[in-house]
């Protein structure tokens, strides 16, 4: 299938004149700590001196996995459909954040297994009423996997601001996002599972036990595109397909928790330097979300203990990118404020 070539945002030229704007403005230097790399990341993802946060969007993926038959969640599949109506009903924890921070919420139905019908605010993209259970057959087709990629390119080419957010819901996608994890970390399975939606010591340890075991079964599985395939959600792959375009659109990517950033692993696995692109919203408290940032080299903005999903992460670090062009674009230099630089 088509992958979006992303080409990397590096430019020695753009990144010395991000930081003389930096450097110059009425504070000691590195005073604004990571809202400074934070403003240079987003004028060399906007390849300008001139950055600008506009119609911020976040997009909520929802879908079912087969994989909840082998009883690896404290939840059961109804709650997917239910917390789509609550999202419906703007009663989330992400409408109120959302709502709080001027940001657009789009809902999409990658494969619930649910019929919903024609809803005002659903983006029904269903390609299934969920995966088959990966501990007995893979979770989807290789052409289905795919053919979410590319339903996730164009959502995310229909957006018109230049953040999007990445969110999701999806009983059982924590043990779909261990298993990613594992296979394309190498990070051994006990690392990656967590409590997921609340899960006892016990339970973690059988959900360990059904991902090794499914990994065992499908061993031959090792390209990005075919462990996503084999182990991965409607909703993931969707969310995959979404960064790339996105990346390639020169957008910025806000990245939520555990399940999105077992998304980004795949894009990245195919388009390296879709990492430039990237700003990590928070370090989730799910058990393997700090290890797989790091194998991603990458440094969260937020630390809250969040575990919650649905792009809420993304929401409240969508204030810390408005400061960030905000100071670079708005804050005064040494120049004209006419204060001499070693006063300070």
């Amino acid at each position: 299938m088509f992958i979006p070539t992303i080409p990397t945002t590096h430019n020695e030229t753009l990144a010395a004149l991000l930081d003389k704007a930096i450097n110059n403005k009425t504070k000691p230097l590195g005073s604004l700590g990571v809202l400074e790399s934070l403003a240079k990341q987003i004028g060399l993802i906007q390849n300008t001196r001139e950055v600008a946060i506009t119609q911020p969007a976040i997009l909520v993926f929802a879908a079912d996995h087969g994989v909840v038959a082998e009883g690896i969640s404290a939840y059961p599949q109804d709650v997917t459909w239910q917390m789509v109506e609550n999202f419906l009903a703007r009663g989330a924890a992400i409408n109120v954040f959302a709502t709080q921070n001027n940001c657009e919420l789009r809902v999409i139905d990658a494969g619930v297994n649910h019929d919903f019908g024609p809803r005002d605010g659903l983006l029904d993209r269903k390609l299934a009423h969920g995966t088959q259970n990966f501990a007995q057959e893979p979770a989807m087709s290789r052409a289905t996997c795919e053919a979410a990629l590319a339903a996730g390119m164009a959502l995310a080419a229909d957006l018109k601001g230049n953040v999007i957010g990445f969110g999701e819901m999806g009983i059982g996608n924590t043990t779909a996002a261990a298993a990613l994890m594992h296979k394309l970390t190498g990070i051994p399975v006990a690392q990656c599972v967590g409590a997921g939606t609340g899960l006892s010591a016990e339970g973690i340890l059988h959900k360990q036990r059904v991902i090794e075991a499914a990994v065992a079964k499908h061993a031959a599985a090792v390209e990005p595109l075919d462990v996503l395939a084999t182990f991965g959600g409607l909703e993931i792959a969707m969310m995959a397909g979404a960064m790339l375009k996105a990346a390639e659109l020169r957008k910025v990517l806000l990245i939520d928790g555990f399940i999105v950033t077992s998304a980004l692993l795949v894009a990245a696995r195919v388009q390296p330097a879709i990492l430039d692109y990237c700003v990590f919203a928070h370090c989730s408290n799910e058990n393997g979300h700090q290890q797989m940032l790091a194998a991603l080299g990458a440094k969260p903005l937020l630390n809250l203990g969040l575990r919650l999903g649905e792009g809420t992460g993304c929401a409240l670090a969508l204030p810390l990118l408005h400061a960030s062009v905000n100071f670079l674009n708005q804050m005064a230099t040494f120049e004209s404020a006419q204060v001499s630089e070693k006063s300070k």
